[in-house]
């Protein structure tokens, strides 16, 4: 039994991120064993797979397949997958078992068009028209406010930008935002600065931490956004995959790992499962060359 929202972490494990930058074909049934091991840890949802062109994401042309092949008897953990348009949305809200589609708006207008080949404006249209869908098939809609610690094309960020938006989304009813750091740009400043501005601002929705870091810098990153009130955070084990935009090789996915290890030393709960973590995580090794 989960206690109160403020002494418990909601960790999501992002199999996906961690996969799709991978060009080897990691065959389905290995996808499958290794995202089974994952639905058995206790992890609050798990970021699974996408709907979207596999021309985009060859790595994951195979979502569907894993999908139908997943066990999910007995099973808690949220089942989110990311998309980029309206198609997409359409393809994922056809499958009773997903809980959530993951859609990536991006903060910057350069980074919006090279991600998904529209501008702010027509994304905004499209999370609109995904928000109406997901509340036809009882799915729950998670924006990714990506470039969201700031971007590196000169373009305005600041606190303001980010509410701005933020105030569109809960306008259209998006209950969970995730602050995404897509290229590593985040500190302990940018994390503190958003994460108190933000929370009290909008009560009702869930803010999420997707960060970014390289090995030295995750503990600070956690334990900032920790402790000006962030309760979501989005990791990888072993800190797989990251934005290959990133201009710094060590920067990847947060590792689960030290999620995990931040919360026990400070006695937060999680839910976790440390056997079937063990577990899974020999599952990884096995799954990313």
């Amino acid at each position: 039994m989960k206690k109160s929202h403020d002494s418990h972490m909601d960790i999501v494990e992002c199999p996906r991120d961690a996969m799709q930058g991978i060009h080897p074909f990691i065959p389905t049934q290995r996808k499958v064993d290794y995202i089974n091991s994952l639905l058995k840890v206790g992890f609050n949802t798990l970021d699974f797979g996408s709907f979207v062109s596999p021309k985009a994401i060859p790595q994951l042309r195979d979502t569907q397949e894993v999908l139908d092949k997943l066990d999910l008897d007995g099973v808690d953990t949220r089942l989110l997958s990311i998309v980029a348009n309206v198609r997409g949305a359409e393809l994922a809200c056809a499958n009773e078992q997903i809980d959530d589609l993951g859609f990536p708006f991006s903060l910057s207008e350069t980074f919006q068009q090279r991600n998904t080949n529209r501008s702010m404006s027509e994304a905004f249209d499209i999370v609109k028209e995904i928000g109406e869908l997901t509340r036809k098939h009882d799915k729950r809609l998670v924006v990714y406010l990506s470039m969201g610690f700031g971007n590196p094309y000169n373009e305005p960020w600041n606190v303001d930008i980010v509410e701005e938006w933020a105030e569109k989304m809960v306008s259209e009813g998006v209950e969970v935002l995730s602050l995404s750091d897509t290229i590593g740009t985040s500190n302990p400043d940018s994390i503190e600065y958003l994460f108190s501005a933000l929370i009290p601002r909008f009560p009702k929705v869930t803010f999420g931490a997707h960060l970014h870091t390289t090995p030295d810098t995750w503990h600070e990153k956690v334990d900032t956004a920790w402790k000006a009130g962030c309760r979501r955070f989005d990791g990888a084990i072993k800190g797989f995959g990251g934005c290959p935009m990133a201009a710094d090789d060590l920067v990847g996915n947060m590792p689960t790992e030290k999620l995990l290890n931040y919360a026990a030393q400070n006695k937060i709960e999680t839910g976790v499962n440390g056997l079937a973590f063990e577990t899974a995580y020999n599952e990884a090794l096995k799954t990313f060359p």
